[in-house]
Formats: structure tokens, sequence, C-alpha cells
């Protein structure tokens, strides 16, 4: 399909991170774009403000007629997060239209430039902004499609400074559903290989040899940067031509040794054979955001960044939102929102706060997201979330699915070891926290606990 000839692009779910930022790359080359998801939220309203129509009701009245009544050049973007019984979905299916996955479409926009897909079941987006922000101040010509709305940029899509240029595009490689396998990078990052999506995958020996199928698509002569733990975990692999780097906190070929953690932000220096940046300070805390760092830097540098750009584009990266957020640090007091919904996300995330504010009290705020990934790790979770002073858990967060008999927060709430923990609606956060006095607070999750990030840090900034 020639995108060139595109008049409109009809996105099903076009409120999803990675959905939004295609949608605004398409708006950003001229054409109309238009979308359909199930609730408004912050970054559909922003993308109205762009000028894109968007609709809340699945129906055929709120299809702009530029798209149902031309379909020869029009495309319909869409997320298996859709229901089978969409209005929409079946219309375009049952017409003929030309429907594509999200990755698909951003495989085809990428497949003429050189490309650097980030992968792994964890810390995609933060690498992948990482990488986009350092080659941006590095004065590299890159296009970025995030998973994330980045805090130095407002925004999940970067695009090259010269069009005509040849550029580099970063990009997320997403294993949910396979979308990943559209992608052919140049250079790949693999940032962790743990079990996960086990509904789509059914175990994870399935999953590892989807990640297997990935790394097989990297250029010969390519690169792959890989998080030691990763390369252990998928064992013998035949990349033929690739160059192969492990790396990791005092591990592999890449490694960041001397990490401090500081209220704030994390020092360390970075080493890669006989080449080392001292005193590198990176104000997106976390030990496993060091550890991202490293294949970030390390790309820099093969790219021809210097170590004074290295050095500023480190100290200078925000962060992402919503990836170790922090709204509110005063004495005494601290508030931290982040994504994690794993528990070896959640379990770095809590480890990296502790290490931070190590006498504090911290209290926990976790909403579950997705019945199966409840089901299926409920034991890791419970073991994670333990290592807080206080855990409050509210309702599982169902996205695309349907209620699992037997599976709800509370199956979590017995194996949790912390000292206090409790289960809380999500209307009455507020008001226990305000009984509770918290000392250093952290809200978890991936799904719409996020509506709490506001009013929680409002409150804190007021609380005499």
């Amino acid at each position: 399909m020639n995108l060139k000839n595109l008049h409109s692009v009809h996105f099903l779910g076009i409120g999803g991170i990675g959905m939004s930022a295609l949608a605004r790359y398409f708006n950003h080359m001229g054409m109309q774009v238009s979308g359909y998801d199930k609730t408004p939220s912050p970054l559909t309203k922003k993308l109205e403000e762009e000028g894109m129509n968007i609709s809340y009701v699945d129906d055929l009245e709120h299809v702009p007629s530029a798209v149902s009544s031309q379909k020869d050049n029009a495309l319909i973007v869409w997320t298996p997060a859709m229901p089978k019984d969409s209005v929409q979905l079946n219309f375009f299916k049952s017409e003929g239209f030309e429907l594509h996955k999200r990755a698909a479409v951003l495989g085809m926009i990428t497949s003429s430039m050189p490309a650097i897909a980030v992968a792994g079941t964890h810390g995609k987006t933060t690498t992948s902004s990482m990488v986009a922000h350092l080659l941006k101040q590095g004065n590299v010509n890159v296009a970025a499609f995030l998973g994330g709305i980045t805090q130095n940029y407002q925004s999940n899509l970067l695009l090259q400074d010269d069009q005509e240029r040849d550029s580099w595009v970063v990009v997320e490689a997403d294993e949910f559903d396979r979308s990943f396998l559209h992608l052919h990078p140049n250079v790949a990052v693999l940032t962790s290989v743990d079990p996960d999506h086990l509904d789509i995958y059914g175990n994870g020996e399935v999953m590892l040899e989807g990640f297997h199928a990935f790394l097989k698509l990297i250029s010969s002569d390519g690169k792959l940067y890989i998080h030691t733990k990763a390369f252990q975990k998928l064992g013998d692999f035949d990349l033929q031509k690739v160059n192969v780097t492990p790396y990791g906190i005092g591990a592999g070929e890449v490694q960041a040794i001397q990490v401090e953690a500081l209220p704030g932000l994390f020092k360390f220096d970075f080493v890669s054979g006989e080449k080392q940046i001292e005193g590198l300070e990176l104000h997106m805390p976390g030990f496993h955001n060091v550890e991202n760092a490293l294949p970030a830097i390390a790309i820099a540098m093969d790219l021809g960044l210097s170590e004074d750009q290295i050095r500023n584009g480190i100290a200078s990266f925000k962060g992402v939102k919503r990836r170790f957020e922090i709204h509110y640090q005063e004495e005494g007091k601290v508030y931290i929102d982040d994504y994690a919904h794993h528990p070896e996300e959640i379990a770095a995330f809590l480890n990296s706060v502790k290490a931070m504010y190590p006498k504090r009290k911290l209290t926990a705020v976790f909403q579950p997201h997705l019945f199966t990934r409840t089901r299926d790790f409920a034991k890791g979770f419970s073991e994670s979330l333990s290592l807080a002073d206080d855990v409050v858990l509210l309702d599982i967060y169902p996205a695309r699915e349907l209620p699992i008999e037997g599976v709800t927060s509370e199956m979590l709430l017995e194996g949790i070891k912390s000292r206090r923990k409790s289960l809380q609606p999500k209307a009455e956060v507020i008001n226990y926290l305000k009984a509770n006095s918290p000392e250093v607070l952290v809200t978890i999750g991936a799904g719409d606990i996020d509506r709490l990030v506001e009013p929680i840090a409002k409150w804190i900034q007021n609380e005499d």
C-alpha cells in the first residue's frame, strides 16, 4: 500500500498511546485523521485540539463521509483491543476496506529509514525515549514513535528536524500480539524477557520463541544491545553477523558502576571497554532506569555523540509521564507515580524508591491490570508489593477482558507481608491517605489509576 496516496486515515482505538503517535504522524503529513475510542481522555482531547475528528460512539454515523464513501484511498488502523462485536470494525471488514494493525503501519512508515527498535517486557518506553532524546540533543536527524509522553517534548511523536535529509527512526517493538514482527531493525535493544501477555502466548517458553523471531529480523551486520538477564534466559541463538553486546549494572560488556541513589536522581559511571564516562546524573531515578540508559548511551556513542553531548543529554532527560514521575518532593513528604504493572517492574520500582528514601515509611497504592495477568502472577505481585510498609489495593482494571471467576484483588492480600494492607474503593483512597499521613507515597498501575494522580498531588501540595 502506498501511504502517500491516502486522503484519510481512521483509527479504531485512537486513544491508545501507540495509536495516537501514528495519528499525529498522519495528521502532520496533511491527511485527514479521524478515530473512535471508548472514552475521552486527556490524550484524546489533545488530539482533538490538534485538529483530529474523534468520536466516542461506536456507530457508523460518527464515521466521516470522506472515510466511509471513499474507501480506495482510506486506511483503517485498528487495535486488537477493539471488541469483536464493534460496529465500525465489522463494517470496515465487511465492506473490504484496507485494514492494518498499528504495528504493520509502523513497519510501512519506517521501512525506508534505518531503525532502532527497543523490545522487552519492561523498559521499552523509557529506553526508546532516552535514545531519541540523546540523538536529538546530539543533532542527529531522528524521528521517534514512542509508547509514552516524553516530559522533554510533551509528545509521543518526534519528527525529523530535516525531512529531506536521511534520518534514523526510533520505535518501540511491542511483543503484545507479536506486533514487533512487522519491524526490520538495524539496531535493536532487548531490555527483558520476563513472562507476560500469557493470554496471547500461552506460556513463557512460547513468548521466548517470539523474542527469538524478533531478533532474527535485525539486519545483517546490525547490532543488538541485550540486558544480561535476558541474554541468559534466551540461551543460544544464531544471529549470524549481528554484533551482540550484553549490558547491565556491574555486568556485561556495557556497564554502570558506582551507582548511587539520591533523592530525585541517580548517579553512575558508564563503562564500555576502555571508554568511561564518570559522574553521570540521571534525573529519572531508579536502578532499572540506570540500566535503561546504558544502551541509549552506547547507541549515541556509536552514532558519534561526544562525551559532553552524552553527559548533557542524560542530565537534561526529564523522563516520561507515569514512569517514576515525581510529583512532590519536600521535607518529610514525597509522592511518585509509576506505570508498573508486572511483579518485576513493581519490585524494581519499589527497591529504587526505598534506596532513595531509606528511613521513610513507604505507602503503595496499586491497581492490578487485567484479570489474566493478576491470575498468572498473583504470587509475584504479593511478593513485590511486600516491599512497601503499607499496601492499598484497588479493584482490578479489566482493560480488554471480561471478569474471571475467583480472580480479584483480594487474592493478592493474603500473600502480602507488609505491616499494613487493605482493599480500598478508588473513591476512598484520598480519605484513607488523609487518615494515615504517608511519608513516601507511590501510586502504581497501568489502568485508570492515573485519574487519581492529579487529585492526590493537589491534596499533598495543599496539606498543612
